[in-house]
């Protein structure tokens, strides 16, 4: 069952969708997208709230508009997709369930999260800076 009619959240899946996550709808989902876990994936869990997600959305476009940027980018709608939602969490261990919220994970190892309190009443550009912060850290290509 879904909290909110699909119209009213569209518009939010696309936010996301239309800068390159796949969304993932059921737990299937997540786990066929989890399944080879090399290299760096963005998973976001995605929102309706107004207080946090409102900014947390135009926070990670802006992140991943230059420099370093995850291999993959994925998100779940909580409230929306639930399978899909309780099955991306097992993957953020360590970290209550928040929504919105974000995890960065390298090589299927969760190395960065950001949680509902760390974006809420935070204007998007500072979402921004954290999140290519951790990008460089984590998804910075290496000298060989």
């Amino acid at each position: 069952m879904t909290m909110y009619p699909e119209p009213m959240i569209a518009p939010m899946r696309a936010e996301l969708t239309s800068i390159g996550f796949q969304e993932l709808r059921t737990a299937a989902d997540v786990e066929a997208a989890m399944q080879n876990p090399a290299g760096t994936t963005l998973l976001v869990v995605n929102s309706m709230c107004g207080c946090a997600a409102r900014n947390a959305r135009p926070g990670i476009a802006r992140a991943l508009q230059q420099g370093a940027r995850p291999d993959r980018l994925l998100t779940v709608f909580a409230g929306q997709d639930g399978d899909a939602t309780r099955q991306a969490r097992t993957y953020l261990t360590g970290y209550a369930p928040s929504s919105p919220s974000m995890g960065l994970l390298k090589d299927g190892e969760l190395v960065y999260m950001m949680e509902r309190w760390q974006i809420e009443g935070r204007p998007a550009d500072a979402i921004a800076a954290d999140l290519q912060e951790a990008f460089e850290k984590y998804c910075g290509v290496t000298a060989s």
